[in-house]
């Protein structure tokens, strides 16, 4: 006597669409260097991600509203020696985002009002002291950041 075993799944019935082009960031240079940590940051009013720069690490911020093809034009934060391994908007204020990096700092940076029209190169704050790369951020009232020594560092 054979029965009929049915795999009984809640997602049977559910499913998805694409998201429209008007809706999505295309043709961005996204940075191949693998970490544990987020490629991308995001804000209620900007878009942070880790992208592909010769001679250092750089991102890119634009408005949320920008939607469509970022041109490789568009101008970067730039002010690392080594690649960008982590970034993270602060949840006080929507203009401020740090960077940790493969040169051992983290920078804190001042994003302008109305987005990015020029390279951003110099920080509000270079905080240094680590002796490997950084490849965790956390930024709440106070910055943490983790890196490859198994340690991690509150400033």
């Amino acid at each position: 006597m054979s029965r009929k075993v049915v795999r009984s799944s809640k997602f049977r019935h559910v499913f998805g669409q694409a998201v429209k082009a008007d809706q999505c960031y295309d043709d961005i240079r996204i940075s191949q260097m693998t970490w544990d940590s987020n490629f991308c940051s995001v804000n209620p009013k900007f878009v942070a991600m880790i992208v592909d720069a010769s001679g250092g690490g750089a991102f890119i911020v634009f408005p949320l509203g920008k939607t469509g093809r970022i041109d490789t034009s568009y101008p970067t934060v730039c002010g690392h020696t080594g690649p960008v391994l982590d970034i993270e908007f602060c949840p006080h204020n929507d203009n401020i985002i740090a960077s940790g990096s493969e040169d051992c700092s983290v920078m804190i940076w001042e994003i302008p009002e109305g987005g990015l029209t020029t390279p951003l190169t110099e920080p509000v704050v270079k905080l240094e002291g680590h002796s490997k790369r950084v490849g965790i951020l956390s930024l709440q009232s106070k910055l943490m950041s983790g890196f490859k020594e198994k340690m991690a560092s509150l400033f």
